[in-house]
């Protein structure tokens, strides 16, 4: 995974991923289909965005990041509907935990394994970690995704430029 080294989005990703496996396992009824859709959504988000990354079209990887951005939502509702449902408290920004988490950065520590933090013993504390870094990597998708549009942009996609070297191949013969 060296080519994602300063991939923020998918480092974040990862970190989610494997968190959200670790809450699913120690909080979530095994039983439930919650837990299918919950890993589900994490693994999608993390591998729309390294299978992106790896399109030569930005047409196409702006798409994988939309899909990526969209299931996360996903899993922020679901992470919603679990504190509601469990009568727990969704925490406002200004919550000292909340600005705790914010702080996070992910990195990787070696290849392909980033500095996952532990996750919390409670419950209501886990839920709302996680939701927040998956409103940090939410955020970090849509200005990773509009600064891919500008580029589309002035740039062109991949088959527009394409055609255009073509174009310039048959009037040089």
């Amino acid at each position: 995974m060296e080519g994602y080294k300063n991939l923020t989005t998918y480092i974040f990703a990862t970190v989610i991923n494997d968190l959200n496996m670790q809450f699913v396992a120690r909080f979530i009824n095994p039983k439930s289909r919650t837990v299918d859709q919950m890993q589900q959504a994490g693994r999608s988000g993390k591998q729309n965005i390294a299978e992106g990354y790896t399109m030569q079209s930005l047409e196409s990887y702006i798409k994988l990041l939309g899909v990526a951005h969209g299931s996360f939502k996903e899993l922020a509702a679901d992470y919603e509907d679990f504190l509601r449902q469990k009568n727990l408290s969704i925490w406002p920004k200004d919550h000292p935990k909340i600005r705790a988490f914010r702080d996070f950065r992910a990195v990787w520590l070696k290849p392909n394994i980033p500095n996952t933090p532990n996750l919390p013993k409670n419950a209501e504390e886990a839920a709302n970690m996680l939701l927040t870094f998956i409103q940090m990597e939410t955020f970090l998708l849509k200005r990773q995704i509009d600064g891919l549009i500008k580029k589309f942009i002035e740039q062109g996609g991949f088959r527009e430029n394409l055609f255009k070297k073509r174009l310039a191949f048959k009037d040089k013969k």
